[in-house]
């Protein structure tokens, strides 16, 4: 009854507009109170649990992909993809979730793929006829590519909470992020079947063609070696997430600066404050969460919530498909980082009761949370992408649903059904 209540706290709060981490201290206090514990054990825990080397990667992660928004990479990234696929009926809106995988595999964040991608390829498609709603509704959906395609900043946070291995979390989403890619790009050329405005890139000549590649690609070589080094650099035991992250930034500044000439004092400020303002938000809500899931652990919640679930069923394929829903409703209310702080310490225990192995957890919550933040009611990606792409959510809501019922539901679903979708990668690479 104190967790319920905690929980309704929690919820109601977050509903007011209160900030996140106050939320969650505000559901602490809860606890604390109502339970009679001795709050001073629990600062000195929360702090144990934040001082890791490993959390360092966060704000880095984040650094490099504020510098590479403003640096022009996304722009070389989209050129080249829409050489390849542009004059295709819907090629355009490939090209935009494409670009958004590529660049997602480089940021590593769903909100600056969503910023950069969005601002560069929604006023290309609104002057080749692409209707302004799907185009909003897609970039919606695709930018949340960057939490699936690593590396992740989520995944970095789950295998923190969960005690995972880091690369292993990071190869468990590319086989469910590259069935998102492929399903996201067919359901637009599907939507798109019947319109009348679209215009198609015209067809170049032979040489023209080859030329303008091979100069695009010119353009593209730096972006496209990043992701080699920062992967390349992880999965082959040469640098450490954390490591990999500072080799990023380390990475970007030069070739935004003299390759693609678009960072300069001004906007590599401006990114080095973002940056530090958004990891000093996670690092907070991560304090606040630690402790807030220490007290549940302590009222044994996870043992609650599974005993609750097999009192409607013990078939276990029920019970997966009622912690996909929790895990969908959760990712509605709040966002991806939020979502992810707080149901791993608390569900995970009861997937791996249900038989999931923690890997596989970790992009079946990948998915969800994704599917979650497009979802409405709350829906945050939603409405960003509304405010990017300056379209009514009216306009976005049928094409979005499209997308959830032949993209995200159909990920969601082989995700979970079939898991060595998630777990062939970490086990070829002797992660999992």
């Amino acid at each position: 009854m104190l967790v319920l209540i905690a929980v309704i706290v929690l919820i109601v709060v977050l509903l007011l507009g209160v900030p996140i981490p106050y939320a969650f201290f505000a559901s602490t206090l809860v606890i604390v109170v109502g339970g009679g514990y001795d709050y001073t054990f629990l600062l000195p825990y929360g702090f144990s649990k934040v001082s890791s080397l490993i959390l360092v990667a966060v704000p880095l992660f984040i650094l490099a992909g504020q510098l590479m928004e403003k640096s022009g990479i996304g722009e070389s990234l989209t050129n080249l993809v829409s050489m390849i696929v542009g004059r295709v009926r819907g090629g355009l809106g490939a090209v935009m979730v494409v670009s958004c995988a590529l660049f997602g595999s480089i940021s590593g964040s769903g909100f600056a793929t969503l910023t950069c991608i969005g601002t560069i390829m929604l006023p290309r498609m609104e002057a080749a006829g692409y209707p302004r709603g799907i185009s909003a509704a897609l970039i919606s959906s695709a930018s949340l590519l960057g939490l699936l395609i690593p590396p992740s900043l989520n995944m970095i946070i789950y295998a923190f909470i969960g005690g995972q291995s880091v690369l292993a979390c990071f190869l468990a989403t590319i086989g469910p992020g590259i069935l998102l890619v492929i399903l996201l790009s067919g359901t637009n050329a599907w939507m798109l079947r019947d319109c009348k405005t679209l215009i198609l890139t015209e067809k170049m000549e032979r040489s023209v063609f080859i030329k303008t590649l091979g100069t695009r690609t010119g353009k593209a070589i730096p972006a496209l070696i990043a992701p080699f080094i920062i992967l390349g650099g992880i999965y082959g035991g040469f640098l450490t997430p954390t490591e990999a992250a500072a080799v990023s930034v380390i990475y970007t500044i030069p070739i935004g600066i003299f390759f693609y000439k678009g960072l300069d004092w001004k906007t590599f400020k401006d990114g080095l404050i973002t940056a530090g303002c958004t990891a000093g938000v996670i690092m907070i809500m991560l304090l606040s969460v630690m402790m807030l899931s220490r007290l549940y652990i302590m009222e044994n919640t996870p043992q609650m919530i599974l005993d609750l679930m097999m009192a409607v069923t013990e078939n276990r394929l029920i019970l997966i498909f009622m912690l996909n829903v929790f895990l969908i409703i959760i990712g509605m209310l709040m966002d991806d980082t939020s979502a992810i702080l707080l149901t791993t310490p608390v569900l995970l225990p009861v997937a791996i009761a249900l038989d999931i192995h923690p890997v596989h957890f970790a992009a079946i919550m990948g998915v969800n949370l994704g599917l979650g933040c497009v979802t409405p009611p709350t829906a945050p990606f939603l409405y960003l992408g509304s405010r990017i792409a300056n379209a009514p959510i009216n306009e976005m809501m049928k094409p979005t649903m499209w997308l959830i019922l032949f993209a995200w539901l159909p990920t969601l679903f082989i995700t979970t059904a079939f898991p060595d979708l998630a777990l062939w990668l970490p086990r070829f690479f002797g992660f999992a």
